[in-house]
């Protein structure tokens, strides 16, 4: 298993011999002098085989990683990372940065600020490649140009993933229209379960972290598909977490992804193409980048992406998932679904269909 051969360490245990400096980068927000992640907050997830390709290079690419997950942040962003830094660790909250591989030059991985502990937060997450230029790594997570530079690059992604990507970037979606259009195409995306099969609606439309930002998210939990998550279209697969993390991405594409979180007993994918409906876990009550949760369902959330890769949470509001039409409600969590003339809110159990 893959969680065998990962060193999971502090970034102080790395920093043992060099104290870590953030390596300059191309990213699209400015990086401080001060911009140095304590090494007691950035948490370091690195394969032996992987550190041994990176050799001492890999103490820099963690800063220059971490710095740049920060600057995409909601806590981080426009600040120092040492400020950010201090907002997270007033919390217990850290940084995660996970790296998956590496050849000469070049670097994957997924990076993470783990989300406060309290009902509804959900943690924020970036698949990012980085490569060794001049002396330094210039990091590109979702969100950066960089990233589409590298994807198109880096000999990290191969040829089914680069496709996917590419795919998806031509369906760029128009994140300015109005949500109050009466819908939005989603290249038939599915209900994270078997179709034909049905589970409750616990949590209408609502905000990824349940706070801010698009009301991107649904809470499903019960019925009868035995419990089991399923992709919602064909795609690329990558287990946020690391192995036995329960919060799965997968980038289809049609110009979207989907995120699924708080699953149990998921499988570990790593860039890993994916079939609709394939199987991603159960609904559980993991909180393995941190938030909370009180019974077990998966929080389920749209995505969409841009023709630079820039990944960001969705509306829900007028687009149709699994054959239902989904609005807000007059607060988060109350939206309904309408199929056919028939409205389901939440407490409601509906039918996974594919037209």
């Amino acid at each position: 298993m893959p969680s065998k051969l990962s060193v999971r360490t502090s970034a102080a245990a790395l920093a043992a011999a060099t104290v870590f400096a953030v390596a300059p980068t191309a990213s699209a927000a400015p990086r401080s002098a001060d911009a140095n992640p304590s090494p007691a907050l950035a948490e370091v997830r690195l394969p032996a085989e992987v550190a041994s390709v990176l050799g001492t290079s890999g103490r820099t690419l963690v800063d220059a990683v971490a710095a740049d997950a920060l600057g995409r942040s909601q806590d981080g962003r426009g600040l120092a990372p040492s400020v950010a830094l201090g907002k997270l660790a007033a919390q217990g909250r850290k940084v995660v940065v996970d790296v998956r591989s590496a050849a000469p030059g070049w670097a994957r991985g997924v990076a993470y600020v783990e989300a406060p502990a309290t009902e509804g937060a959900h943690p924020e997450g970036w698949l990012y490649i980085a490569r060794y230029l001049d002396g330094h790594w210039v990091s590109g997570v979702e969100g950066d140009s960089e990233f589409a530079d590298h994807v198109a690059k880096s000999p990290l992604v191969g040829a089914a993933e680069r496709r996917t990507m590419t795919a998806y970037a031509k369906h760029e979606t128009a994140t300015t229209m109005s949500t109050t259009a009466t819908t939005a195409n989603t290249g038939g995306l599915l209900l994270p379960w078997m179709p034909d099969y049905y589970m409750t609606v616990t949590g209408g439309p609502h905000a990824s972290d349940g706070v801010n930002g698009y009301w991107s998210s649904l809470d499903l939990a019960g019925g009868n598909a035995s419990g089991r998550v399923r992709s919602s279209r064909d795609g690329t697969a990558t287990s946020m977490c690391g192995a036995g993390g329960g919060w799965t991405r997968v980038i289809h594409p049609n110009g979207f992804s989907t995120d699924y979180y708080h699953m149990y007993n998921a499988t570990y994918y790593n860039a890993t193409p994916v079939g609709t409906s394939a199987l991603l876990g159960n609904i559980g009550r993991d909180v393995c980048a941190g938030g909370s949760a009180t019974g077990d369902h998966v929080h389920w959330s749209l995505r969409t992406y841009d023709a630079n890769y820039n990944g960001t949470y969705t509306w829900l509001h007028g687009r149709t998932i699994g054959g239902w039409t989904w609005w807000n409600g007059s607060s988060q969590y109350t939206g309904c679904a309408t199929r056919l003339g028939v409205t389901a809110c939440p407490g409601t159990a509906i039918y996974n269909r594919t037209s």
